[in-house]
């Protein structure tokens, strides 16, 4: 299996999706950065993320009362002295937790905003980024620019599903990731990877026997089909992967032609192969 690493994407790439537009914002335009009154601030009505973890805004409220906000929130005119939140909600819900009046805030205006838009939707629609590259930008429009996935399938001419399983990639393993990224693996191996999401120790043994033993998608899949019935012995699973066993051998021998199995989540096929019709009137005569 090709170990080659593909080239690097250069500035380009970094310039127009950074890792946080947060921060793209404030070295773009640092001297906009102002102390806006907390209650001068409203969430965005469009946030797709409606649920959050008060532990989790315990403890970031902990880490601004010692160290402050780190990062400015990007927020955007409402008018009347009032700013819609862009980015940075639960940064702005810790803040009042902390008690802050006011918090460091860049203002975009809503050109500006649909600008950094535009410059992430192009970049996803370019044919050189890798899957695990769409995923993030993907992943930026929406929680970045408060886009749900139906929107951006829409602006991005994608079916929904295709939208969906390519940012589910950004939940496998660290190391998956690296693996893809550098294309060790393909995304049909990475899918095969994260059906094993529940067992984070057979997503590792299955991108390890990938990796050293250069396995193809559908032996990864035959894998995965193996754990999610039951066989989680490393022994018995790779028993189950065998497409041929003693029983398909007697077979094969017997009608003179291949006999694999092919297992599946629920039972499997038994596949005999044919080259020629005359092979395959041998066969049935047999049968």
């Amino acid at each position: 299996m090709s170990t080659v690493k593909k080239s690097g994407l250069g500035r380009g790439f970094d310039a127009l999706i950074p890792k946080s537009v947060d921060t793209a914002v404030l070295f773009d335009d640092s001297d906009r950065v102002q102390k806006l009154a907390v209650s001068a601030i409203v969430p965005n009505p469009q946030q797709p993320r409606q649920h959050f973890d008060e532990d989790a805004l315990d403890g970031l409220a902990i880490s601004i009362k010692q160290h402050g906000i780190l990062q400015p929130l990007v927020v955007t005119p409402h008018g009347q002295g009032i700013y819609a939140l862009v980015a940075g909600e639960r940064r702005w819900r810790a803040a009042q937790i902390a008690g802050l009046q006011k918090v460091p805030a860049i203002v975009r205006t809503t050109k500006e905003l649909e600008q950094l838009e535009i410059a992430i939707v192009e970049n996803v629609q370019r044919v050189d980024l890798s899957p695990l590259e769409q995923a993030v930008s993907i992943e930026r429009l929406h929680e970045q620019f408060s886009m749900t996935y139906d929107a951006i399938a829409k602006r991005l001419g994608k079916a929904n599903s295709t939208i969906s399983n390519v940012v589910r990639l950004l939940e496998l393993p660290t190391a998956a990731q690296d693996a893809l990224r550098t294309q060790q693996i393909s995304e049909g191996h990475a899918r095969a990877i994260l059906a094993l999401k529940e067992t984070p120790e057979k997503q590792n043994e299955l991108l390890g026997s990938i990796l050293k033993n250069g396995w193809s998608v559908r032996q990864a899949e035959q894998f995965v089909v193996s754990i999610k019935q039951g066989f989680q012995d490393t022994k018995a699973t790779k028993e189950r992967m065998d497409t041929q066993t003693p029983a398909t051998k007697r077979l094969s021998k017997r009608i003179g032609a291949p006999v694999h199995i092919h297992r599946t989540a629920k039972g499997g096929r038994l596949e005999i192969t044919f080259k020629t019709d005359a092979e395959l009137e041998t066969i049935l005569s047999h049968l």
